[in-house]
């Protein structure tokens, strides 16, 4: 099983240029895809698709 190496990082305009408490983790999408251009994510018991295009965009749909 592939395991998701993250980074944690913090979004200075997310909180008006103060420092999160919570870090937000960071996955690449290179991981997520592998060299697929679909994965399914499951949350709250729904299936949600998300797509790779061809012009290198992110499109999620239930």
């Amino acid at each position: 099983m592939n395991t998701i190496n993250t980074e944690y990082h913090t979004d200075p305009k997310l909180n008006d240029g103060l420092i999160s408490q919570f870090p937000i983790k960071l996955i690449s999408s290179k991981t997520l895809f592998g060299i697929g251009n679909e994965i399914l994510i499951q949350h709250r018991g729904e299936q949600y698709h998300l797509r790779l295009t061809r012009n290198d965009k992110l499109i999620l749909t239930k």
